[in-house]
């Protein structure tokens, strides 16, 4: 498959550099990889094994959209573009991606569970840590599929069961939501 630029992606964008070029993310399906710096990584995370790029390590892949549309529906309006300002700026409702390291990260940023709003700590985290590639796909759920079976990626949870760290990664996303009575956003305390 489409393995190639996972592995060895020609760029890794940070996020203040998209938001100056607001032109570079795709409005368009696709798959993409985010890479942090190693030494941000929370220790629990089992980093042995996985991807790196210089000092960076691939930790989860997502898709826009999240999986080919019902013949009824209409058609998903998630795109790179949309998916990645979510990631980086939005909010853990809307992010899977937020909400586990959100979880992961609560003692270093001060983090709690609340209802609504955007974390700045986490936001501002991801700016200097995290770093991400895209590929333009249209039926990126191939690409993702492939790259869970391929890649150890510990932060993907959906079809990624048997990854050594999925039990300890669910286990902190239901506590934290537990913790807060529902609450899947973040906030700092």
């Amino acid at each position: 498959m489409e393995r190639a630029w996972l592995v060895a992606p020609a760029r890794l964008h940070a996020w203040p550099e998209l938001v100056a070029e607001r032109a570079r993310l795709p409005d368009r399906a696709g798959v993409y990889a985010w890479y942090f710096d190693r030494d941000a990584i929370p220790a629990i995370v089992p980093c042995e094994g996985a991807q790196a790029v210089g000092s960076r390590v691939l930790l989860y892949v997502g898709i826009a959209p999240g999986g080919p549309a019902p013949a009824h529906a209409p058609p998903a309006r998630s795109n790179l573009r949309t998916r990645l300002r979510t990631h980086f700026a939005g909010t853990a409702r809307r992010s899977t991606l937020r909400l586990s390291l959100g979880c992961l990260l609560a003692e270093r940023l001060a983090l709690r569970a609340v209802l609504d709003g955007s974390e700045a700590a986490l936001s501002a985290w991801l700016a200097e840590h995290a770093r991400v590639a895209w590929l333009e796909h249209a039926e990126p759920w191939t690409v993702e599929l492939d790259a869970i079976r391929h890649v150890d990626l510990p932060l993907n949870l959906q079809h990624n069961r048997d990854h050594r760290f999925h039990a300890v990664l669910s286990r902190a996303r239901r506590d934290a939501k537990a913790g807060a009575a529902g609450c899947d956003t973040l906030r700092r305390t």
